[in-house]
């Protein structure tokens, strides 16, 4: 019977890779709170609806890349194909806008479910943190979601990255800049892509986006956001600009940045890496002041970061940063015998009771084995149970880095290690 193997695109999280997760979502929780930011989790599954309208009918996720299906009862259910909509949709059905602003928040373990062609640190199925920062207008809140990223990355030592951002501009001045690319691109059209020839009409500035080759020639030479903005917009851009300059992030200011979701407004950035091939952007976000007034909301400005955990790990691991040990076994308990074992199995429920880790053996090895076993396992400590340490009521106990042994009674073993 041929062996059934995970779906194209997913990828199994192992023992040997798990811990590395654990180290990460570790650090992260701790930046975020220390910037004030507290835990949602939303589900893995929402209506269609919440991504036509807050990701954009005319961008790559909703035209090509969504997991979608009608339910047993009809319903366009669809996969989550990133973060941002689902917070706000919560953010909005728990009311959470009649608690005091900015609300910062910030998603974790959250599965995230893409059709495309499976690249370096990126899956069909992958898994995503993101920061949403939502309630002020200030570009000191723009500059601060994006600190927190950079400060991040500088705690799991991960160097040689380099900061990008744009401004592509609110709706006031958008529209010139539209009507200026609708211009550039109607000179090109019978080159582009199919794709690309139907945003000309609807949506200009996903072109700049667009991956096909031959329409990202085209695009080098296209009208840039900076030189249409607006002055309100030029203004808070300056605002972004003076706050990093004030605390030592530097940036580029890259006209090519627009992001490929909709929702985006004003501030837009990219933190960039040379160690994962080709798509080399490891972390994205900015501002998106439209869309909780576009999913039912009072109009409200928000500014938010997303990036891949996989790709994550993938940069660190290029970047040969050394990732903590696996957490290791304090005391492995061998046994000889019945009676050993038996007591084995009591003392090692007995030590986990009180927090120290401990091991014992599941498979009736030999001794000998037992040892290999636990050396294996990187045990701290090891103690033999056999006939004469059960008669005398102690076993000695063997640290395994200095080969130094002590006498320890068995009543007493659980308070040796917990003094430990």
């Amino acid at each position: 019977m041929q062996q059934i193997q995970a779906p194209k695109g997913t990828k199994d999280i192992i023992p040997s890779e798990s811990h590395k997760w654990h180290y990460i979502e570790d650090e992260i929780r701790k930046q975020c709170e220390l910037f004030g930011a507290s835990e949602v989790r939303t589900p893995i599954i929402e209506h269609t609806e919440l991504f036509l309208r807050g990701v954009g009918d005319t961008t790559d996720i909703v035209q090509k890349e969504m997991y979608t299906f009608l339910d047993k009862g009809g319903r366009s259910i669809t996969l989550k194909p990133e973060g941002t909509a689902g917070i706000v949709r919560a953010f909005l059905e728990n009311r959470l806008f009649n608690e005091p602003m900015p609300q910062k928040l910030y998603y974790l373990y959250s599965p995230t479910f893409r059709y495309e062609k499976p690249q370096a640190g990126r899956y069909r199925e992958h898994h995503q943190f993101g920061v949403e920062f939502i309630g002020s207008y200030s570009p000191k809140t723009d500059a601060e979601v994006i600190i927190l990223a950079m400060t991040l990355f500088k705690k799991l030592g991960i160097t040689q990255l380099g900061l990008h951002i744009n401004s592509i501009g609110c709706p006031v001045c958008r529209k010139a800049y539209n009507a200026a690319l609708h211009d550039y691109f109607m000179g090109y059209a019978d080159d582009m892509c199919q794709t690309c020839r139907t945003r000309l009409d609807t949506n200009p500035m996903r072109i700049i986006d667009c991956k096909v080759p031959q329409c990202k020639e085209i695009a080098k030479h296209a009208p840039r956001t900076v030189d249409y903005l607006c002055d309100d917009c030029k203004e808070h851009f300056e605002g972004v600009k003076r706050c990093l300059e004030a605390t030592g992030v530097e940036y580029k200011v890259d006209p090519d940045i627009v992001r490929g979701l909709d929702y985006y407004t004003g501030t837009v950035f990219e933190v960039v890496s040379d160690r994962i091939g080709a798509q080399g952007t490891v972390c994205g976000g900015g501002r998106y002041n439209g869309l909780i007034e576009e999913l039912g909301g009072q109009s409200l400005p928000a500014v938010g970061f997303g990036m891949g955990m996989e790709r994550l790990i993938a940069v660190m691991e290029n970047n040969e940063v050394n990732f903590p040990a696996p957490p290791s076994v304090t005391v492995y308990v061998a046994a000889m015998g019945e009676a050993a074992r038996l007591k084995a199995f009591a003392l090692v429920q007995e030590l986990r009771s009180k927090g120290i880790s401990a091991e014992f053996d599941h498979m009736d090895r030999s001794l000998k084995a037992q040892l290999k076993y636990a050396n294996k396992l990187g045990s701290v400590y090891t103690t033999v149970l056999g006939d004469d340490e059960l008669t005398a009521g102690s076993v000695r106990v063997k640290c395994m880095a200095d080969g130094t042994e002590e006498a320890v009674e068995l009543d007493r073993l659980a308070d040796y290690f917990d003094m430990k």
